[in-house]
């Protein structure tokens, strides 16, 4: 294995612990209605978008816009490059967030349309350490029922989601992990693996 690598296994060997301790705690003004009331914005501005019958691309696009709205970006994307952030510079850091953000709205986007004829449905919310979750219900024609776990705070300075569970799966450690694979399948070159993101998705 090697030192690069080796590094992030263990940073992914944190595994959740990570995506709940290592965020930052708010001054707690975001309370759970609030959490509850920005949900359910995101939800009925994406259920809007999966009745409209528009196309494929015209909801991508929309998606894409909604992901950039409601979530908290920055933070995402500083999750996702992990710890080879120590090694970028200030430049390189930006163009990664942005095209990270592009990609990652556009691959949440592909996924939100595959929700076309259901809907999603806000269930519940729960106050954690240093958040709040949001559990709602994707409802999908001929799927069983699934589960799609908001984690909502304030520590941008706006009630934001900063990570999301979609069937169990952890957005913020699977794209952790994937931008690591980048890195690891071009030898560490950062410059590379950005202009490579901004094809993908």
């Amino acid at each position: 294995m090697t030192p690069l690598m080796n590094r992030r296994a263990i940073l992914l060997g944190a595994g959740a612990a990570a995506t709940t301790a290592a965020l930052p705690g708010s001054a707690w003004a975001l309370n759970t209605s609030q959490a509850e009331a920005l949900i359910n914005s995101l939800v009925n501005e994406i259920n809007a978008v999966i009745a409209s019958g528009r196309s494929e691309n015209a909801m991508i696009r929309e998606f894409e816009s909604i992901f950039k709205r409601y979530s908290d970006t920055s933070y995402i994307a500083a999750y996702a490059m992990g710890v080879d952030g120590r090694r970028a510079s200030a430049s390189q850091k930006k163009a990664f967030s942005k095209a990270f953000t592009s990609y990652i709205a556009r691959k949440y986007g592909k996924q939100f349309r595959s929700f076309a004829g259901g809907s999603l449905e806000v269930q519940g919310v729960k106050k954690l350490k240093s958040f709040y979750r949001v559990r709602t219900m994707a409802r999908v024609p001929s799927q069983a029922p699934f589960e799609v776990d908001f984690h909502v705070s304030d520590r941008s300075g706006k009630d934001l989601f900063f990570n999301l569970y979609i069937e169990g799966i952890n957005m913020l450690l699977t794209e952790r992990e994937e931008i690591g694979a980048m890195l690891d399948k071009r030898k560490g070159n950062i410059d590379q693996m950005i202009s490579d993101l901004r094809k993908a998705g």
